[in-house]
């Protein structure tokens, strides 16, 4: 069914105050002077569940093997990343008003409100995919829906091998890593696989140990025992209530933890991260955005700012908290692969990341801090 029939009938249906059974859509295609046949009411209830349930035209792709994101530019362009990059698919919609409708409606479903009183919003829906729109007031071709699907594969470090992502001399040294309790930060840009490199790494914590994982919104799920998850909280449409991940990073470090981890660095919560490295938490972890190795120690600091600390004392900070960066790159081809392990190292009064072991598709290669990892994973 069009969707023109399909706005047709809503206004008839809408005064039930209730979801329409197949005999309620019949009823009210045949006051629209619709042809009623058994295929199109049962099609017209599939329709109409799929616009009121869920992420509607959407759905079928959120449910793909594979999908990472689905994107929505206006009602004639909506693209898909299966792993490989964007490409467009043929799903279009009515008009932006249904783009709008859509958006509007899971930010609903995840308490929060968009209007033209509040033209954006960034949520998360209770299946966990984060939901961000834009709308067309502000955007054009018209209302952007982002949604960005939580990994549903879950690998281990053998598999990250057999995929060729991770080469094996890496997969021995990040194993080392974790067993000597060692603090790192897993770097890359976004769609990289950084949580689910980090995943697979909290899968190797022995089992004894407590792991309190701090999230902005929840994506890691690693094979262990004992998570506590803490995540943070947006504000309501009051703009109240709000709990930041520097919060949670604190009340974590009261919770008895054996490692603490923080999903994805984005702000002021990286200081809270470092003191916590800084006072006995070894094995502590997390991800950070970063285009290249080099680039981590700057970005930590550029983040550490917003915290209030200057780039001396971020960078102290940095000295003795953390160990090792491991950077994970995603080729033109989408092909995910840890490209570099690098080590903290000071240069003055400012922290570089060293190249110890480098991989690309050749094999590894050693690099000018290849003895100071060794020496660190000795210890």
């Amino acid at each position: 069914m069009s969707a023109v029939d399909l706005d047709r009938l809503r206004p008839d249906l809408a005064t039930l105050g209730r979801a329409p059974t197949a005999a309620d859509v019949a009823s009210a295609m045949r006051r629209c002077g619709m042809a009623v046949t058994d295929s199109a009411v049962l099609e017209t209830v599939a329709e109409l569940r799929r616009d009121t349930l869920g992420a509607g035209p959407l759905d079928a792709l959120l449910r793909e093997p594979g999908v990472t994101d689905v994107l929505v530019n206006g009602p004639d362009q909506v693209f898909v990343d299966r792993g490989s990059g964007l490409e467009q698919t043929a799903i279009r919609f009515g008009s932006d008003a249904d783009v709008r409708r859509l958006a509007a409606r899971l930010a609903a479903s995840a308490g929060r409100r968009l209007d033209d009183a509040s033209p954006y919003v960034d949520a998360r829906m209770s299946d966990g995919v984060r939901v961000h729109a834009v709308l067309g007031s502000l955007a054009a071709p018209g209302t952007c829906l982002s949604l960005r699907v939580p990994s549903r594969i879950h690998l281990s470090l053998d598999e990250w091998v057999e995929r060729g992502s991770l080469h094996p001399v890496a997969a021995d040294v990040l194993r080392q890593v974790v067993a000597v309790r060692v603090a790192y930060l897993v770097s890359g840009g976004t769609g990289t696989g950084k949580t689910t490199l980090l995943a697979a790494l909290l899968g190797l914590v022995p089992h004894r140990e407590r792991l309190l994982i701090v999230e902005d919104s929840r994506e890691l799920a690693p094979d262990h025992p004992h998570c506590v998850r803490l995540e943070a909280r947006p504000p309501n449409g009051e703009g109240i209530g709000a709990v930041e991940l520097a919060v949670l990073v604190r009340q974590a470090l009261r919770m008895r933890p054996d490692r603490v981890v923080l999903g994805e660095a984005r702000g002021a919560e990286i200081c809270d991260l470092l003191t916590a490295l800084n006072t006995g938490h070894e094995g502590g972890c997390g991800t950070v955005h970063a285009n290249s190795a080099d680039d981590v120690p700057a970005r930590i600091e550029a983040l550490a700012a917003l915290g209030g600390l200057d780039r001396n004392a971020v960078h102290a900070q940095l000295a003795s908290a953390v160990e090792v960066f491991v950077h994970i790159r995603r080729g033109p081809s989408g092909h995910r692969q840890v490209a570099q392990i690098s080590v903290a190292r000071r240069d003055g009064e400012f922290v570089r990341a060293e190249p110890a072991l480098l991989f690309d598709d050749t094999g590894a290669r050693r690099g000018p801090g290849c003895a100071r990892l060794e020496r660190v994973l000795g210890r």
